[in-house]
């Protein structure tokens, strides 16, 4: 399969709160709260769209089926934000060797050159999610009937002390590729474990005198090293003046935060200076207060 220009990675994020420390098989009578949060990096892609119909819990002593309820998400609208897929479920405390979520369609916008957008979507599926009508067929496998399997890192999912944090990939740039019979959809899906996530808080307001630039259409960005690992639109909720974004769902590490200036804009000057380091830790939140002081 060729490989799509474009570069995009999406996280599911599985919070597990381990009540009992886990054992080498499912262990009757004790029991995990389990959680599962769908979380999207920044990207090229249009519109990234799937359909999950059920996701289950696989271990040596069956199949737990955590959700059957159906959740459409666009990927492209998870930089910020999760979207919950599995909330709290009870099952025993134990390891466990695979995730398996059940995909009833899907449907991808890619740009087409001249602004404007070409939608595939797998049949019978509607590809208005994704700006349609559908101009050619996302192939893809059945992935309703047999699941799509995610294999856990050392093929074991172990429940084990307060608190778990498991970053499932759904490596976007590679689960989508264009062969000649056209666009395929084929997951490429890996899990591991993490550290606990951060998150950032930034505040943007305009400083005194400063017209001409409108923030609700400015984004905050993280950027470690030469990538784009978050983006999110300014919004104003308290209709004060004061724009807010929450980068969140972070890995801890070193980052650079800054402003995506609109069309027409090459740059926003801000005190403090952005691009600004920002240096995250596990479980913790960061805030910035920003000051719009110019724009070039």
């Amino acid at each position: 399969m060729h490989t799509p220009t474009f570069r995009r990675r999406s996280a599911l994020l599985i919070a597990l709160t381990a009540g009992l420390a886990a054992c080498n098989g499912q262990e009757p009578g004790g029991t995990t709260s389990f959680s599962v949060m769908l979380k999207d990096a920044p990207g090229d892609v249009q519109h990234a769209v799937v359909t999950i119909s059920e996701v289950d819990l696989v271990g040596s002593g069956g199949v737990h089926v955590l959700t059957q309820t159906p959740a459409t998400v666009d990927l492209l609208t998870l930089a910020a934000s999760a979207s919950t897929l599995v909330q709290g479920i009870e099952v025993p405390s134990g390891t466990y060797q695979q995730l398996r979520f059940k995909i009833t369609g899907a449907c991808l916008a890619v740009d087409d050159g001249s602004g404007g957008s070409t939608v595939y979507a797998t049949t019978g599926y509607d590809a208005t999610l994704c700006g349609g009508p559908a101009d050619g067929t996302l192939q893809a496998p059945s992935y309703a009937q047999s699941g799509l399997k995610v294999t856990m890192a050392s093929n074991g999912l172990r429940l084990t002390g307060a608190e778990k944090i498991v970053l499932v990939d759904f490596d976007v740039s590679q689960s989508f590729g264009h062969e000649a019979s056209g666009w395929v959809m084929h997951p490429v899906i890996t899990g591991g474990d993490i550290e606990v996530t951060g998150s950032v808080h930034t505040t943007v307001q305009l400083g005194d005198g400063v017209t001409g630039l409108d923030l609700a259409q400015v984004s905050a960005a993280l950027v470690q090293g030469t990538d784009t690992v978050a983006k999110a639109a300014l919004t104003d909720p308290d209709a004060d003046g004061l724009f807010t974004a929450d980068l969140l769902y972070m890995d801890p590490g070193s980052y650079t935060l800054g402003l995506v200036p609109p069309s027409g804009i090459n740059g926003i000057s801000t005190n403090p200076a952005t691009p600004l380091a920002v240096n995250l830790t596990s479980g913790q939140e960061v805030t910035e207060a920003l000051t719009v002081t110019g724009t070039n």
